[in-house]
């Protein structure tokens, strides 16, 4: 066991003398070193509950035979960091927690580790740190909110961004909004639709990371504190069996996990995350593989935010291993941490009729949620959630309405200086332009919220997995390293084709030759997080992952 580097041998004595000084006994000693990583804190509301859950975890290696050390690692709330300069951090928080979980590993050469997290950049982090130090590991995610009610319907966090719209519209009143806000949001977990949290939470259940069943289980369900200890018991096993997160994440389960992304229709930010999974994982993957598998991959769940259902109504409808089974056709029978096969999962799974998950022979859509847009505006690609976007507004050609920032757009918008028809660019908020790539869940919510039907919205941003309706983001090359997103004026044409996969700016290459000679980067003084991260980070379709 790696962990009697620190613990074997008289030259020892001093290490284990700390070691004794936390309580460890003399049996302790000979049992393996479990790392618990716990994003535990007391401002993400998808982690105020995680010490309970990391409770369970710790009694679940003690009764194995392991002994549990726990340890925290940070979380940023997307929601709150929405809209402002603290969006700029996110991103890269991703990278953060991915090294400081390697840190805590590998300092202390655990022999396991069980990741306790939640939420859009937690998850990601922690599967990349799992991958990258390839120690037995599970995952264990914190559930998802349970829906807010108000005046007879079902609310979540996306109702109160869209309200923000229609108060500018004069279709709420604030004092409705405050009704709102105070109602959405009912406690903890994971905002409450198939966002980037929850579908990170399906991605890692679906890659074989997590426990059956472990994804969709609300935060406040007994069933969450159940699953928590069976996963601290499992790996102790997974380390008397050697068996390794970069056995379980393959080109294969990478696949199956874009095919369970594509079937209930995820977030935008999947691309980025499960690319950078695989680049720790060292398994190459690619945009490419996205479109291909979207385009074999039916569609079959309408979650929020594009359709009605919630995470609880995916629970209910059996979970991840429902999904599996109703993909059992299209799905490789990969290992998980379980010890059963995906085909295992599959067949021992219940799925609560079709009234949630459609059957594949009669699916919401034919393809999958998400689709890899490239052009003369995109040359190295970009993402969009079709799922998302009425049929009708597939094809659109539009003059551009050119901002240099989030905060231009949404005063903009606001102000109702967008026409329906226009496409909206926001640049400059890429990986390296913004820096940290922030979500644009405000102006596309404002959008939605006005009531504007045809608009597109493009950026070299990210969108939240609450976005709805046409919005593109991801475009690479980004504005700030000369993308010709950054040759883009005010009131140039902008074609999008979705069924063709396409996304061009329709101005003839001598114009934008002639454009590209005048154009030069901006000057910014970056420091701290922000500046390594601007001078590290690589382009979105590559995963932002730093160099």
């Amino acid at each position: 066991m790696r962990s009697e580097t620190v613990r074997k041998g008289y030259q020892r004595a001093p290490n284990r003398s700390l070691l004794r000084s936390l309580g460890v006994t003399d049996r302790e000693m000979n049992l393996p070193f479990i790392g618990v990583a716990n994003a535990w804190n007391t401002i993400v509301p998808g982690h105020i509950h995680l010490r309970s859950i990391a409770g369970k975890v710790n009694e679940g290696i003690a009764a194995a035979g392991g002994v549990p050390f726990e340890f925290g690692t940070i979380g940023i709330c997307d929601g709150i960091a929405m809209g402002h300069e603290g969006m700029r951090y996110s991103l890269p928080s991703r990278e953060n927690i991915a090294d400081s979980i390697e840190l805590m590993v590998e300092a202390h050469r655990f022999d396991g580790l069980v990741c306790v997290g939640t939420c859009d950049k937690i998850v990601p982090g922690m599967l990349m740190a799992a991958a990258r130090c390839n120690i037995p590991a599970v995952v264990v995610t914190g559930g998802p909110m349970l829906p807010g009610y108000l005046g007879g319907r079902e609310l979540s966090l996306i109702d109160v961004f869209e309200g923000v719209g229609k108060v500018a519209a004069g279709a709420m009143s604030e004092e409705e909004l405050c009704d709102l806000e105070c109602a959405a949001m009912p406690g903890c977990g994971s905002c409450q639709g198939l966002y980037t949290a929850n579908t990170m939470a399906c991605m890692t259940e679906a890659v074989g990371m997590s426990l059956p069943g472990c994804a969709a289980i609300p935060a406040v369900d007994a069933a969450k504190l159940r699953i928590a200890r069976e996963s601290g018991e499992r790996v102790v096993e997974l380390v008397r069996e050697n068996v390794l997160p970069r056995d379980i994440i393959t080109l294969a389960s990478l696949k199956n996990a874009i095919r369970v992304d594509m079937a209930l229709g995820g977030s935008t930010n999947t691309v980025l995350h499960l690319m950078a999974v695989a680049r720790e994982a060292e398994v190459p993957l690619d945009l490419a593989t996205f479109n291909a598998i979207g385009e074999q991959t039916p569609h079959i769940c309408h979650m929020q935010p594009a359709g009605p259902h919630s995470m609880l109504a995916l629970h209910r409808a059996g979970g991840i291993p429902a999904v599996f089974k109703e993909l059992a056709a299209y799905v490789d029978d990969c290992p998980t941490v379980a010890g059963k096969s995906v085909a295992v999962i599959a067949r021992e799974a219940k799925k609560a009729g079709d009234d949630v998950l459609k059957a594949v022979e009669a699916p919401v859509s034919p393809a999958g949620g998400l689709k890899i847009v490239s052009g003369s505006l995109a040359p190295d690609g970009a993402v969009v959630k079709c799922a998302a976007v009425p049929e009708s507004i597939w094809r659109h050609r539009g003059p551009a309405r050119v901002y240099d920032g989030e905060q231009a757009a949404m005063t903009a918008i606001l102000a109702r200086e967008i026409n329906e028809g226009d496409v909206v660019v926001i640049r400059y908020e890429g990986p390296r332009g913004a820096p940290g790539m922030p979500e644009m869940l405000s102006p596309t919510s404002a959008l939605m919220g006005l009531g504007y039907t045809r608009v597109v919205l493009v950026t070299d941003g990210r969108f939240s997995g609450g976005t709805r309706g046409p919005c593109i983001g991801h475009v690479a090359p980004e504005a700030e390293v000369g993308g010709p997103i950054a040759l883009v004026r005010e009131g140039d044409p902008i074609e999008v084709d979705l069924y063709e996969k396409r996304l061009d700016l329709l101005v003839d290459p001598e114009t934008l030759e002639e454009r590209r000679r005048s154009w030069v980067p901006r000057s910014r003084s970056l420091t701290g997080v922000l500046g390594r991260y601007a001078r590290t980070v690589e382009q979105a379709n590559l995963g932002a992952v730093q160099r």
